[in-house]
């Protein structure tokens, strides 16, 4: 990148429209974020780079939601409820929700089909009233002084807008509205590693008879065709898994380096350029390999999502950083706001590597602290999903989807206590946050009784 600069000229913005709260990522955290702040009454508008909502979950293909369950003393049990529950009947009705899935005979995950998460999620925003800007990219803030956000500015067709709120809430991922606002954060192990990104993708054509449990035996295969030099793997650990069409599957294969092996760094435009070409040649090659699998001969792909999928960049500094220990340990909080059930997920060079809290001996779950989701130094902004307030560790486990559901359901919440109060988010009473939450449905652990089924 070149060092040299041009100056921009001054001009006058126009102003999109002032909110009450404004989400800025339209990903999990943000879609329970938005819905949580508008159900309480506050006239909140949802800010999304894309044409359609679901983060990661659709925009990079994922297709899988990790983190809604928890293994509690060797049962499975969905202990994260409130929003995500509605979200996933309205996918359901539209027959786009698989049956939980065991995941390493350990933990259950739940695929789903794109498009019916693209719908069930308008469909959930339109009937609680949230105000949508798609195709808007966050592009930088104007700062009432050093701890107090005036407006977001969006880059859309019609140019460069600003959105005013009396709160903002950062479910960017990145972590992006935080740091254009001055909040400290932190990136990757701060070592010069984050996790690595993978580039997702689906194939169809699949004969599901003769594919059988292809899941179970594709490591064995992949390893004889590196033995015998026939193909060469990024990664191991590949993820090979039916969608609700028993003929279409999603395959998670890919690893995105850098030159020098570093994990692609999601915050850098060349970066992200060259994760995005790579990922698509994995793909590839990923593909001629499936091709020789028993069921797969006459596969073809059938979606390349629009992005790479990116698991860490930035992660905001709060009043707690959530850490590895705690997941592992199956920590508890007095101000618990939801649960994270999923394990450490260590995307490292060429491995993904699990680490789980003591099965059966354990709950299983980790409760998460409401101050993982204030951000130091801004009085008028919450964050919440994968950049919240956790450690590299910490990070690994509490970034997948059910953990971002829980974060941002609460966000959502909290800004709505402190508009009513006319308090910081710092400052309302966390107690009642935690009453209008189960008042709502979420499961928070405390002293709520684990909820039943899956």
């Amino acid at each position: 990148m070149s060092s040299q600069t041009i100056e921009e000229p001054a001009r006058q913005i126009p102003l999109y429209g002032e909110y009450e709260v404004a989400v800025l990522g339209g990903g999990p955290a943000g879609i329970a974020a938005s819905v949580a702040a508008a159900r309480a009454g506050k006239r909140t508008l949802l800010i999304e780079r894309y044409g359609f909502l679901g983060g990661m979950g659709t925009a990079a293909g994922v297709t899988n939601f990790c983190g809604l369950h928890a293994n509690v003393h060797g049962e499975m049990h969905r202990v994260v409820q409130g929003v995500a529950s509605d979200l996933l009947a309205r996918i359901d009705h539209l027959g786009g929700l698989n049956a939980p899935h065991l995941i390493l005979g350990k933990i259950l995950a739940q695929a789903y089909d794109t498009a019916a998460y693209k719908i069930a999620a308008d469909d959930l925003l339109a009937h609680h009233k949230v105000d949508i800007l798609f195709h808007a990219l966050g592009a930088g803030v104007v700062m009432h002084d050093k701890s107090r956000i005036n407006a977001l500015m969006v880059e859309t067709k019609a140019g460069r807008q600003a959105v005013r709120a009396g709160i903002f809430i950062d479910c960017s991922g990145d972590g992006d509205l935080a740091a254009w606002a001055g909040a400290p954060f932190e990136v990757g192990d701060n070592a010069g590693s984050m996790l690595y990104p993978s580039m997702m993708f689906r194939l169809n054509g699949i004969d599901p008879d003769k594919a059988g449990e292809a899941w179970r035996t594709i490591p064995a295969l992949m390893e004889q065709a590196e033995a015998a030099g026939t193909h060469h793997f990024p990664r191991k650990a590949a993820i090979v898994r039916p969608q609700r069409s028993q003929i279409e599957w999603r395959v998670n294969f890919t690893q995105l380096a850098r030159k020098d092996g570093t994990a692609i760094n999601g915050l850098e435009p060349d970066d992200l350029t060259r994760g995005e070409i790579d990922g698509r040649q994995q793909a590839i090659r990923a593909f001629e390999f499936l091709r020789t699998v028993p069921g797969f001969e006459k596969s073809y792909i059938v979606d390349l999502p629009p992005q790479l999928g990116i698991r860490e960049t930035r992660r905001v500094v709060g009043g707690y950083m959530l850490s590895g220990d705690d997941v592992l340990g199956c920590a508890s909080f007095d101000d618990s706001i939801g649960v994270n059930g999923w394990p450490m997920e260590s995307h490292v060079a060429g491995d993904v590597i699990f680490k789980f809290p003591p099965i059966p001996e354990s709950r299983g779950f980790n409760e998460l602290p409401y101050r993982m989701l204030i951000p130091e130094g801004i009085d008028n902004l919450l964050v919440a999903g994968r950049c919240a307030s956790m450690t590299h560790e910490g990070q690994s486990a509490a970034r997948v989807s059910g953990a971002c559901f829980a974060m941002g359901e609460a966000a959502g919440l909290a800004a709505s206590l402190a508009l009513d109060g006319n308090a910081t988010p710092r400052d309302i009473a966390v107690d009642k946050l935690q009453n209008e939450l189960k008042q709502q449905g979420a499961f928070i652990g405390l002293d709520q009784s684990v909820p039943v089924g899956f």
